[in-house]
């Protein structure tokens, strides 16, 4: 069993097509559809369902897939060790980040990094922070950027703390509030909101605050992405809650001070067992104490 097959088959896995699978793999279509009917017949089992009007796996198949990707990892992550070991950085860096980070300039970091060590391949992937943590403990995504709230502890990867801050109200610029220097919870209770999902950690930071004053709120809309929270916002429909550092980033919207605002705290979390050397690098770009990135070149 060679990597290039199980490569194959993960193009076409994910793309559900042989054509566009030989195109991601930069070969012919007859070599890649060789190679795996040459794996099947060394398994002794279809990978794939073929018909003329689509292609899927078979249980074999969804069976062989995780297995071909650990595999596929695994030989990137010891080619990238190979060559941090003569400093050269490269291989892949994951990075993980909430909707609303703030307290890093995540194009700029990773401007420098790019400028530093360009052969290293980039994937951005947003989620909520609960997410993102079983994301680094799985070496799914070596880095990722959290935000939590005070009461929150982070468990199972290293972390390192790099802001406070409060929440702040944000509604249209012709809202009867827009006028107004401060707000209180109780106030806003009375509004409609919109608001992160339900049980997400960028949620509980409002939640638990309006919880602890004995108030409650009416939250209509449940969006997973900061630019559409404004979106609705600007129309008119909804207010929300986001942190003050992040706000200034926003169009069409007036921010209010909240007079007893919920807080949170933005973290960079990683884990030791599964870091890269590019997971490195970029950490000791972010300038982490915690972590030493010395012997690396650009390459």
């Amino acid at each position: 069993m060679e990597l290039q097959q199980m490569r194959y088959v993960v193009a076409v896995a994910e793309t559900n097509n042989f054509t566009r699978a030989a195109e991601r793999c930069l070969v012919v279509q007859s070599a890649l559809s060789h190679q795996i009917a040459r794996l099947e017949r060394e398994l002794g089992a279809s990978l794939f369902e073929r018909t003329s009007r689509r292609v899927r796996l078979t249980t074999a198949g969804a069976a062989f897939l995780p297995a071909a990707r650990q595999c596929l990892d695994a030989a990137e992550r010891a080619a990238a060790e190979v060559a941090a070991a003569v400093g050269e950085v490269r291989g892949r860096l994951a990075v993980g980040l909430i909707p609303t980070v703030a307290a890093v300039d995540i194009p700029g970091a990773l401007r420098k990094f790019r400028q530093q060590y360009p052969n290293v391949r980039i994937s951005l992937r947003a989620g909520a922070s609960e997410e993102l943590v079983e994301q680094v403990k799985q070496g799914a995504i070596e880095v990722a950027f959290l935000g939590l709230p005070t009461t929150a502890r982070v468990q199972g990867v290293q972390a390192r703390e790099l802001a406070r801050d409060r929440l702040v109200a944000v509604v249209a610029q012709d809202h009867p509030l827009a006028g107004e220097s401060t707000v209180s919870l109780r106030r806003l209770a009375a509004e409609v909101f919109v608001d992160l999902p339900a049980r997400t950690a960028g949620r509980a930071q409002s939640d638990q605050a309006f919880s602890a004053a004995g108030l409650s709120r009416d939250v209509a809309f449940e969006v997973t992405t900061a630019y559409l929270i404004a979106q609705l916002v600007g129309q008119g429909l909804c207010v929300a809650m986001l942190p003050s550092a992040y706000v200034p980033q926003l169009t069409g919207v007036t921010t209010i001070e909240v007079s007893d605002a919920p807080a949170r705290v933005e973290y960079v979390v990683w884990s030791n067992e599964s870091r890269t050397p590019a997971a490195t690098a970029f950490l000791a770009i972010l300038d982490i104490p915690e972590v030493a990135a010395t012997g690396f070149s650009a390459g």
